[in-house]
């Protein structure tokens, strides 16, 4: 597929988002709307538009890409997704009711009222800052790919190639916020589940396979295997680690993340949120069943045909992120090379204006009170929030220049690892607001708390072998960010006369 026809295609896309976006935005353009969506989702879009937003480039190239890595992978992520499912599963009994019982536009609003300003200034910044640095790391992995198979060839530069791509999201997303992206995910998201469907279909048929025939050929493959349960003090791939990292990581990742939760936010009741997250829950575990299975047919296919993992142009060394485009736009054809595009893009997009709508809203909300009555009724306010959701488009494009600069490790296990230490805390602040409601923190130390308790961590996590016998953290990192964070919320606070009912 050449670079031009891939470039006609991206404008063709962006062109149906801009007319979605115009259609829905033309008549509303309010902060309710761009916050709320009016209160007025349906549960069914909200569950299905979830899937691309939570799934992101990350999943659909990294993901396949790292089953055959030579760290010997294989499936063991779906063990992580299976505590993704568990935490999704507790989100949605303890943190949506909380959230619906409270009526928060910001979800941050619970730390104010149950600890004190400072505790929510702090937990706002933490989101802020976790949410734009992985995101970044998201849209930074598909401007790889369309720089290296369409921009090149145009000699456009890395920088610009990521300018335009903020642009093109800001465009659409800038007037009706939440409200547009609950159509335009659901759309985006249609082209991704497709897309992996698709692939699938493409390479079995390329290597002369049905589905029975597939089934087989990736379950007698060295890329099949599942469940690790050897070495559980030095091996990251553990089932028990797995399983904690990705319950854990979920619960902050999701449920204490302004992001995700504003969608569930937008519903109309707490009983179409519910089933909304339990709908969403059954489709990521499955949908991420066919990613892991595109990664091992992909491999497989690559065997087959004597085509090398693709070399990282910087490191000149195999980086599997790239296997994935490679094989979809120079050796298969042009239908399946349109239908990996356009799900890669999708995936990324529906990723990326979430976030820009998320970060937005929260520092509207949480840092300048657009949702306090005396504050809705201002001259500008609408002007004042299109200002900030260019800043934090602009902060995104530097964060993504700096990453291009350093990176040297694959993007997926880099978005994990720095959660772990950027959303530790988060998870250490709400558990200590909804366990121990009898105490009250010192409110002014908890920034100071939530500063200590990542650096702590990273000092555990790196001299762990000596400390723990051999022991190496993974994701379930986090836990133990959480942990010293509860451990210095508890440190920090008194016995209350008064016993908070939230």
């Amino acid at each position: 597929m050449t670079p031009s026809a891939i470039l006609i295609l991206i404008i063709i896309y962006f062109g149906l988002l801009f007319y979605i976006s115009h259609r829905v935005s033309k008549k509303d353009d309010s902060n309710e709307a761009f916050f709320k969506a009016n209160k007025n989702s349906k549960w069914y879009l909200v569950a299905f538009g979830m899937i691309g937003t939570a799934l992101s480039g990350v999943t659909f190239i990294s993901v396949p890409g790292e089953v055959g890595a030579p760290s010997g992978e294989q499936f063991k992520y779906f063990q992580f997704i299976l505590g993704n499912a568990i935490g999704f599963i507790i989100i949605t009994k303890l943190l949506l009711p909380l959230y619906y019982r409270m009526n928060l536009t910001s979800i941050y609003g619970y730390i104010e009222q149950r600890m004190g300003s400072y505790s929510y200034k702090t937990a706002a910044t933490i989101f802020l800052v976790s949410r734009t640095v992985s995101s970044a790391f998201r849209l930074y992995l598909v401007v790889i790919v369309l720089q290296r198979y369409v921009f090149d060839f145009y000699k456009i530069p890395f920088s610009l190639t990521v300018l335009l791509s903020l642009l093109l999201i800001f465009s659409y997303t800038y007037r009706g916020g939440l409200k547009t992206i609950i159509i335009t995910d659901t759309l985006q998201t249609f082209f991704l589940v497709t897309s992996v469907f698709l692939t699938i279909y493409f390479i079995c048929d390329s290597l002369d396979l049905n589905a029975i025939g597939a089934f087989n050929e990736v379950k007698n493959s060295d890329y099949s295997k599942v469940f690790f349960f050897d070495d559980f003090m030095t091996s990251k791939f553990h089932f028990a680690k797995q399983i904690l990292g990705g319950m854990f990581v979920t619960i902050a990742m999701v449920g204490l993340d302004q992001d995700l939760m504003q969608k569930n936010l937008s519903c109309k009741n707490i009983g179409e949120a519910q089933k909304n997250m339990f709908t969403f829950t059954g489709i990521f575990v499955i949908i991420n069943i066919f990613f892991l299975s595109v990664g091992a047919l992909l491999y497989i296919y690559a065997d087959k045909n004597g085509i090398a993992v693709p070399l990282d142009l910087v490191t000149n060394k195999p980086r599997t992120d790239l296997l994935f485009p490679e094989i979809a736009l120079n050796h298969l054809s042009t239908i399946p090379a349109i239908v990996f595009l356009l799900g890669i893009i999708a995936a990324t997009f529906a990723t990326t204006d979430s976030a820009l709508t998320a970060l937005t809203t929260s520092f509207c909300v949480d840092f300048l009170g657009m949702d306090k009555a005396e504050n809705r009724s201002k001259q500008n306010v609408v002007r004042r929030r299109h200002l900030v959701h260019i800043g934090f488009s602009a902060l995104v494009f530097l964060v993504i220049l700096i990453f291009n600069s350093i990176n040297d490790s694959s993007v997926v296990g880099m978005i994990f690892k720095v959660a772990s230490y950027t959303y530790g805390p988060l998870l250490g602040l709400y558990s200590f607001g909804l366990f121990l409601k009898s105490k009250k923190v010192n409110d002014k130390l908890v920034p100071l708390i939530c500063i200590v308790s990542p650096a702590l961590t990273y000092i555990i996590s790196e001299n762990s072998k000596t400390l723990f016998f051999g022991y190496v953290f993974d994701n379930e990192l986090i836990l133990l960010n959480g942990l010293i964070t509860f451990i210095g919320l508890y440190l920090i606070s008194k016995t209350s006369d008064e016993v908070l009912d939230f």
